[in-house]
């Protein structure tokens, strides 16, 4: 089996498996959207999943976006990028030149120099806001006691461009708990997308409400080794 066709079949199976947990949840599995988490993947391994159908694609580091997807957007320009790691506030600029969606908006600081880059720039990629569900010290997000007021603040700043919440739940607890704490949240505040869920969990994710799931070691593979 060559590995262009083991690609395509990893990611026809999470396809049929989003489409089971929806129909399991009793919804429809086009309100779905697969994110195929390809950071640290080489290009040639995107242009593969583009072969097989998939358009929209997680990156963790604008510079690892950078330099692999302007030259698969001149083959594939209906590609979509959405950023999914925490971002430096020095690289709002390239991060806002470069995605469709930034799927990390965590604190002030980021949402000032999100701003000014889109005034630089003329343009606003979509924004979510990454909320830390589970107050972990380690990971990026706004603090969830947080959340409520940052979320107003941004929706008054951004208008529709603020279209969601993103999160990813501690690796020890249930994740349903977190996914039904992000869901409540989007729903109070009027926000339709939810990206929660990865390639671990992202039946429970569909189950509580998901829009978008974020897979990428079961359709990428194991992660290369990074120096």
């Amino acid at each position: 089996m060559t590995t262009s066709s083991l690609l395509a079949q990893r990611l026809e199976r999470v396809r049929s498996e989003i489409a089971a947990a929806a129909h399991k949840a009793g919804r429809n599995p086009e309100d779905v959207e697969l994110v195929a988490v390809s950071k640290f993947h080489p290009a040639s391994s995107i242009a593969e999943a583009i072969a097989a159908g998939q358009r929209i694609f997680g990156e963790n580091r604008v510079q690892e976006a950078s330099a692999k997807f302007p030259a698969l957007r001149e083959l594939s320009p209906d590609i979509k990028l959405h950023l999914i790691g925490g971002l430096q506030t020095n690289k709002a600029r390239d991060a806002v030149q470069l995605a469709d969606r930034i799927e990390s908006l965590d604190r002030p600081a980021l949402a000032d120099a999100l701003a000014k880059a889109a005034d630089a720039c003329g343009r606003m990629p979509e924004l979510l806001i990454e909320v830390n569900t589970g107050n972990e010290p380690q990971k990026f997000g706004i603090a969830r006691d947080q959340a409520d007021d940052f979320i107003r603040l941004c929706q008054k700043r951004f208008g529709e461009k603020l279209c969601g919440l993103m999160c990813i739940p501690p690796a020890d607890e249930d994740p349903t708990l977190h996914f039904q704490l992000l869901r409540s949240m989007a729903l109070h505040h009027g926000l339709p997308v939810l990206s929660m869920g990865m390639s671990a969990d992202y039946p429970q994710a569909i189950a509580q409400g998901a829009t978008h799931v974020r897979v990428g070691t079961a359709i990428f593979g194991p992660r290369p080794t990074i120096p």
